[in-house]
């Protein structure tokens, strides 16, 4: 069976332009504000987006995305609640694809089963947990893809080619490269490297390369998607949402998609380069 997120990559490639995939985390500043931000970023230009499931140590997240975390686990954020989110969000767009991103532990807590199992049925497309590697494939990824689930993969600077098989063994959807070394929103890519490390991945798997970590700007996202198959933009948009946050909801919404159009723009004329 064909995800959304194998149906969206296949029609951006008809089209020949990148992939816009964006962060925000689940219930900050609150579950109200989430959601009606959720319903706006695709008219705005996302082409996928990624929600972060909230997690009291989250390792690999830079400092915007922790008080983020904060804020919504504050204001009682639940995995259970970022999956009526997303129920709530199908009943009005049954077609952009969905990937929760986070952690092990609350997945565990929930049970993966029944996770698998709640997550597929309330429209979620897809996993990206960054503390499990391949050899821990059957606690979530084996069960996440029976379930139907893609389960995406990260790839770093030091994944070397030794390690890229077994990354690349079950994923599924597309290839997360990670751009920078450490955590995310700390440094701006290097677009040369992002280019050899991209074609070396596309050497070893059909799956489309999307690169995140550190992109901030439409500069920088016109920069990564001449080489990748989409560009991943998670730090600023959490940023927006902060600064913003004490206007209200409307506020919130605004200051994403604001972002989010400029983004955009800076990919939409990139058809040749991305063909």
């Amino acid at each position: 069976m064909t995800t959304r997120i194998e149906t969206r990559f296949a029609d951006l490639k008809a089209k020949g332009r990148p992939a816009l995939v964006t962060f925000i985390m689940a219930g900050d500043p609150n579950g109200d504000t989430t959601l009606a931000v959720l319903k706006a970023l695709p008219a705005a230009g996302a082409d996928l987006i990624e929600l972060g499931m909230p997690f009291s140590d989250p390792m690999a997240d830079g400092p915007a995305i922790q008080r983020a975390g904060l804020r919504a686990l504050e204001a009682g954020e639940t995995l259970a609640r970022t999956l009526d989110t997303v129920r709530a969000f199908r009943e009005s767009d049954a077609g952009t694809p969905i990937i929760l991103m986070g952690y092990f532990n609350p997945v565990y807590i929930y049970g993966v089963e029944r996770f698998v199992a709640d997550a597929k049925a309330a429209g979620v497309d897809g996993l990206i947990v960054v503390d499990l590697p391949p050899e821990m494939d059957s606690e979530l990824c084996l069960p996440a893809i029976e379930g139907g689930l893609n389960f995406v993969r990260l790839a770093t600077p030091t994944t070397d080619e030794k390690r890229l098989p077994a990354v690349l063994k079950n994923t599924s959807g597309f290839v997360y490269y990670v751009s920078v070394n450490g955590i995310t929103g700390a440094a701006a890519p290097d677009t040369t490297a992002v280019a050899a490390a991209v074609e070396r991945i596309k050497a070893k798997t059909a799956l489309p390369v999307c690169v995140g970590f550190g992109v901030r700007t439409a500069e920088q996202a016109r920069a990564i998607g001449r080489h990748a198959d989409g560009v991943v933009v998670g730090s600023a948009l959490v940023a927006a949402m902060e600064g913003a946050a004490e206007r209200g909801t409307d506020a919130v919404v605004e200051a994403v998609c604001g972002l989010v159009r400029e983004l955009a723009e800076g990919l939409a004329d990139l058809k040749l380069a991305a063909a």
